[in-house]
């Protein structure tokens, strides 16, 4: 393991943030490392205390037992999840693997060490849900005062297998993917399945135990508990440890993520530079032929550009895009199963009358069409080579426009045929139908120059791989959170005043309030052009 330390240790300090403060003496960026520690804590600390209240409930009902069994599942779902999506950005197809790999060290040392950088990053996070349950396990079991430590040790060791798993389906993917010319539309292709699948697995499941296609239903949260213990070992042996104190349990978590690291890393090396190779190289046409040049206006040149630059990233067009391909199957399946049927299975029949959620169809179909806006990563995306966009005959209001223009090509067609099916099977009025469409329409357009607001104000330039930026960076989590959390508010009013007021006089109402919303963005990213980066 040495030199997958010596590799891992150079990676930290080079992009460590702490590091860029300590020796960075421009204001601004410093100022900006400042406010995006304050904002990560701020993150750390509300995921804890939902923890903790989570631990409280179960203390008062008198299930304190299975939070350990919990833990360990939240803990390992999530690592599986953030692996996953990350894993062709930190273990394949980064920008510095040219340097990496002209260092004497083996390719499953450098494999090695990405994939402890991928951990350490994710580690705050599941740290932050073991101590707080840890807490709330502290408080009404009353444990003996060696399970906290050997808690927080065991911690440690539970994202492994779940990540190793996760990376070597990354591993798969990256290797059928590099057989193609088109390695990364194939690459993007299979996440995209794969991301889709895990998200209808819950209501897959669901519907197989509302028509009785299993051989038992779980009657209570701790019989669930105890089933999923055994059914993944990892979490019953980090339950059995900490519970009842069984030393052979903790070795064999620690052994077995041990071993997995070894195993999966050296079949990994094996073709790691292969791989790698298929994924950076661009196949060339063999029947190109010249021909005369079109042309364009620049906006639909710069919005060119930006399609060309999302198709060439796998990361970039999976986060792009899986909010659009995922609105357009719920309009599918909507149109197929019927919308009070959709209504039933979402709401487990709790509703009775679905027409109640009618005017809530735009922020649904938003939820998914604004989960990210293109515009709050694309201007970091230039990276370093944005001296070239300065270089250009165009100032940097056209730009922005172009970038917006690009997000809006992408979202509205999604939005309109997502929209048009959910209606149609809901039975919207025609008048109504037409009024959610302008209202999608004005949503979308805020949503782009919100986005945009958001990736200028927090441009990043200086970032070493795409995902700090797609899905780490403060632009994305500026856009994202208050976004994701506006909508979800929104379709509950939505549904509350739809039963006090007309539809449409309710659609014409937030068609003003999402227009006024998207003119002030759009003259804020014009004020924002300005100012020097």
């Amino acid at each position: 393991m040495e030199n997958e330390i010596l590799l891992l240790k150079t990676l930290l300090l080079s992009t460590s943030q702490r590091n860029i403060y300590k020796y960075c003496r421009d204001k601004k960026k410093r100022s900006k490392i400042v406010g995006n520690m304050v904002g990560t804590a701020v993150l750390y600390l509300l995921l804890m205390g939902y923890c903790v209240l989570t631990c409280v409930g179960y203390g008062l009902i008198g299930i304190i037992r299975t939070v350990p069994v919990m833990c360990a599942l939240t803990i390992s779902v999530l690592a599986f999840m953030f692996t996953f999506i990350k894993t062709n950005g930190y273990l394949f197809n980064f920008k510095e693997y040219d340097m990496l790999m002209a260092l004497p060290f083996e390719s499953k040392s450098v494999a090695g060490s990405r994939f402890l950088y991928m951990y350490i990053k994710s580690l705050p996070w599941y740290l932050s849900i073991a101590v707080a349950m840890l807490i709330g396990y502290g408080i009404y079991a009353s444990p003996a005062w060696f399970v906290y430590p050997l808690w927080l040790i065991l911690s440690l060791l539970l994202p492994l297998i779940p990540m190793l798993g996760a990376a070597f389906l990354g591993f798969l993917i990256a290797r059928i993917s590099s057989g193609f010319r088109k390695t990364n539309i194939i690459q993007t292709v299979l996440t995209i399945t794969l991301a889709i699948l895990a998200f209808f697995l819950r209501f897959i499941i669901s519907a197989l135990f509302q028509n009785n296609q299993v051989e038992y239903t779980l009657e209570t949260i701790s019989g669930m508990m105890d089933s999923a213990a055994a059914k993944y070992p990892p979490a019953g042996w980090f339950a059995d440890a900490v519970t009842k104190h069984s030393l052979s349990s903790a070795l064999l978590l620690a052994g077995v993520s041990v071993l997995l690291f070894t195993v999966v890393f050296r079949i990994v090396g094996r073709s790691y530079r292969t791989i790698n190779s298929a994924l950076r190289s661009r196949a060339a046409s063999r029947n190109y032929r010249m021909s005369s040049l079109k042309k364009h206006s620049v906006l639909n040149a710069i919005a060119f550009k930006e399609f060309k630059r999302m198709t060439g990233s796998p990361v970039y067009m999976t986060n792009g895009g899986l909010g659009m391909i995922l609105a357009a199957l719920l309009g599918v399946i909507t149109l197929i199963l019927g919308f009070d049927r959709i209504t039933a299975i979402v709401t487990s029949g709790a509703m009775t009358d679905s027409s109640i959620l009618q005017p809530a169809i735009p922020f649904i179909i938003h939820l998914f069409i604004g989960m990210e806006a293109t515009t709050a990563c694309s201007p970091s995306l230039e990276g370093k080579n944005y001296w070239i966009v300065q270089s250009l005959p165009i100032d940097r209001k056209t730009l922005y426009r172009g970038k917006m223009l690009f997000n809006m090509y992408l979202a509205v067609p999604f939005m309109l045929f997502a929209t048009l099916c959910m209606c149609v099977s809901a039975k919207v009025p025609v008048l109504n139908t037409v009024l959610y469409l302008i209202l999608g329409c004005a949503l979308c357009a805020f949503s782009t120059a919100w986005g945009c607001v958001c990736g200028v104000k927090h441009m990043r330039l200086d970032w070493e791989n795409e995902i700090e930026v797609v899905k780490q960076g403060t632009a994305v989590t500026v856009y994202l959170l208050p976004n994701m959390f506006a909508v979800m508010i929104l379709v509950f009013l939505m549904v509350i005043l739809g039963l006090r007021m007309s539809h449409q006089l309710l659609a014409l109402i937030m068609i003003l309030a999402a227009s006024v919303l998207a003119a002030l963005s759009y003259l804020k990213v014009m004020a924002l052009a300005r100012r020097d980066v």
